[in-house]
């Protein structure tokens, strides 16, 4: 979800560097990016660490989920072709699930955005015991959907997003955003989301 449907990373660096204000500790922008698409628990222990604030990981996501839920209510920022190619998706039955890190009342608030029924299953990083890299989200998510992780395209934005689909057998389609994404045996990349459909995505999955 994060940097693929939308792109809340801005939100969470700046809910990250007020929390680093806020508490006395200290931030850097190169801290931030080593946190995208990470479990949020194990974000929360980095922060801990790295910023040097008595907290715990608990509370330190608690408190970042306060600060980006609340700026998502004000605005969602949609990543370009994303919201129409699930549009595409669901025209043309489609089944299509949200496999993200960030918690359920996170997600909420986006979901709340879209029509019913756009996501046929939800798996968040509350929902899972392992989040990515490893690939229990997606194997979660196949098995709710009804099919085998094989015949799934994933569309990830961070490299340890596109571990834990690729981990799991599915296709993955890389789209770049905030942070680089290494090649890989499962994985083809696009610069953009915008003016792709369903018939583009099948394309990719053609043997």
């Amino acid at each position: 979800m994060d940097g693929t449907l939308v792109d809340t990373e801005p939100y969470w660096i700046e809910t990250e560097f007020a929390m680093a204000e806020k508490h006395g500790g200290t931030w850097s922008q190169e801290h931030a990016l080593n946190l995208v698409g990470n479990d949020l628990l194990v974000s929360g222990a980095y922060i801990r660490e790295h910023m040097g604030i008595d907290r715990t990981p608990a509370q330190i996501v608690d408190e970042l989920l306060d600060g980006v839920v609340e700026r998502v209510r004000r605005s969602v920022p949609w990543r370009p072709g994303a919201r129409e190619l699930l549009e595409h998706l669901t025209a043309d039955g489609v089944p299509c699930a949200l496999v993200t890190m960030s918690w359920q009342r996170f997600v909420e608030p986006i979901l709340d955005r879209l029509p019913d029924g756009t996501f046929a299953a939800v798996v968040t990083g509350d929902m899972v015991e392992f989040g990515k890299p490893h690939p229990e989200p997606y194997l979660v998510a196949a098995q709710r959907l009804g099919v085998l992780p094989g015949d799934c395209l994933a569309i990830e934005d961070s490299n340890t997003g596109a571990k834990s689909a690729e981990a799991a057998g599915c296709l993955v389609l890389c789209v770049p955003n905030h942070v680089p994404i290494l090649d890989g045996e499962r994985r083809v990349f696009v610069d953009t989301l915008e003016g792709m459909k369903t018939g583009d995505l099948a394309a990719l999955s053609a043997p």
